[in-house]
């Protein structure tokens, strides 16, 4: 019986994989990946052979019938993003749907995921919480800026270093410049670090030092 198989993978430290997700790779008759290469990588490192095949944000509507198909013909598929866990704004979404809508099992297992960690880590209430992943670059974002600026749960968003300068001033903006931030980069990587102040004060530190890597922002929510 055909079943589809997420398998999250290490954000940044590969001690982070999983036995379960390890032995999935090597029971498994094909993987899906958002970048072959990357993918390669980490099984070369773990000494895994295994055919894989493309599965990204750029082919995922074209490809889909294609590799439906495949996936009803083995009887282990995988699908890996190329860090954290597929689906969370990462390609994935589209392939689970699909594979729901044709009864085929989808199974998910747990691991690393870049919010989770930042969350928990914030010093923010975790018990309820709102994400976001992405804002919009254009259409739409100050809209979306507008609806979070109310929420009273904490607010978790995914930025690029060359944006995070722009929306930090946009937070400052929008839910005030007193409004407490935490900014989370590199999580599980040697240059991991947590920036917490407000919205003005946590802008100011990255004008002057310009990020790299992988960053999350959470926003605390409207005092009540």
């Amino acid at each position: 019986m055909a079943k589809l198989c997420i398998v999250p993978t290490p954000i940044g430290n590969l001690e982070d994989i999983t036995l379960r997700a390890l032995r999935m790779f090597k029971e498994c008759d094909v993987i899906y990946a958002e970048d072959t290469r990357v993918t390669k990588k980490l099984l070369n490192h773990f000494e895994i052979q295994k055919f894989v095949l493309p599965f990204h944000a750029h082919n995922e509507h074209k490809a889909l019938h294609s590799v439906m198909e495949r996936i009803k013909g083995n009887e282990l598929t995988v699908l890996v993003s190329d860090a954290g866990t597929p689906g969370i704004s990462d390609p994935g979404f589209l392939l689970a749907r699909e594979c729901v809508r044709e009864g085929i099992t989808v199974e998910c297992l747990p691991g690393p995921t870049a919010f989770v960690p930042a969350l928990v880590a914030s010093g923010f209430p975790c018990d309820k919480f709102v994400f976001e992943g992405f804002l919009p670059h254009k259409k739409g974002r100050q809209t979306r800026l507008t609806i979070l600026s109310q929420e009273e749960r904490t607010v978790v968003l995914y930025e690029s270093p060359h944006r995070l300068v722009k929306c930090l001033g946009q937070i400052e903006e929008f839910f005030g410049a007193e409004r407490q931030v935490c900014v989370v980069r590199e999580i599980s990587k040697f240059f991991e670090e947590y920036k917490r102040g407000t919205a003005s004060e946590v802008k100011a530190y990255y004008e002057a030092h310009p990020p790299k890597g992988e960053i999350v922002i959470l926003i605390e929510g409207k005092n009540e």
